[in-house]
């Protein structure tokens, strides 16, 4: 890249986003002091997004729309496609965004000046979930990362993260040698999170929020409170969804020697496996009565 300023590739999914599109774009193009190009790729959808996109990228052009026709059924598929298609090898970072949250106007300044500074691979941070009726909640990931928690959690949402091209570049290559196992894994934020850590490279989770989070109706993660996401999360419990991602992604990740199998290993080393108390209270409580 010619400039000085930090080139940013920022890789966005999309699906059925034509309310919440532009917001969302207007605050990447308006990041301070970076450079920014943005790779669009849209889930098949069953309103105007596709066709928004591509009208929105003739007036600038750096957004570029990847083909459309595919359907990938959630966002982790949607940003395996985006991480493989994309040529990101020239730029400094990639950023991941969703299509319906607002980036504060220094959130890649903040990130790219954190790892240069302070020599971190991967940046992530706090986030600000809001609703339309004005309600705000701050969601908290900024506890102390502990040895092994990247086997159970993600960093935070990954549309707050920024990371360095080099690593990404192994994680692609990751993905294009475990194609068919890396989709067992559907969230995608968590995979990365966990290549990275187990790769010994240095991750931040700022605890200062960079992200304004939309919530609503159709979000497919969200921020997981109220009786109804516990029930969801017990239900998945249930079926054994939790371990089977644990599980897929410490096959994929490696760099640990636990046995991930046994309830036993979960017990005896818990206070590795989560980052905050309350979290480690629970997986505690889930691998003794055999939930785990």
């Amino acid at each position: 890249m010619s400039d000085n300023l930090p080139h940013v590739a920022v890789l966005l999914a999309a699906y059925n986003g034509t309310a919440v599109l532009e917001e969302q774009l207007l605050s990447i193009l308006q990041q301070q002091d970076v450079t920014v190009s943005i790779f669009i790729s849209v889930d098949l959808s069953t309103d105007d997004s596709y066709q928004w996109c591509c009208h929105f990228a003739k007036n600038h052009p750096n957004i570029i729309v990847l083909p459309y026709g595919q359907r990938f059924g959630g966002a982790a598929a949607n940003f395996y496609r985006l991480i493989m298609e994309v040529d990101f090898t020239h730029f400094d970072y990639v950023a991941f965004s969703d299509q319906d949250d607002k980036w504060l106007a220094d959130k890649l300044l903040t990130a790219c000046g954190r790892c240069e500074q302070d020599h971190f691979d991967a940046y992530s941070s706090n986030v600000l979930a809001f609703w339309e009726d004005g309600r705000e909640l701050l969601i908290n990931k900024a506890s102390p990362q502990r040895q092994y928690d990247y086997l159970f959690e993600a960093a935070g949402p990954g549309c707050s993260y920024v990371l360095r091209t080099q690593p990404m570049l192994l994680f692609k290559d990751l993905l294009s040698a475990q194609w068919q196992q890396a989709h067992l894994i559907i969230l995608h934020d968590w995979f990365i999170y966990a290549f990275f850590r187990a790769k010994g490279l240095r991750w931040f989770i700022d605890p200062e929020y960079k992200v304004l989070y939309r919530q609503h109706d159709k979000n497919q993660v969200g921020i997981h409170k109220g009786w109804q996401a516990n029930l969801k999360r017990l239900k998945l419990l249930q079926k054994g969804w939790c371990k089977q991602q644990v599980l897929s992604i410490s096959d994929l990740v490696g760099g640990h020697t636990l046995d991930l199998h046994s309830r036993l290993t979960i017990i005896r080393n818990i206070s590795q496996l989560r980052r905050r108390f309350r979290d480690r209270c629970l997986l505690f409580f889930i691998a003794l009565v055999g939930l785990y």
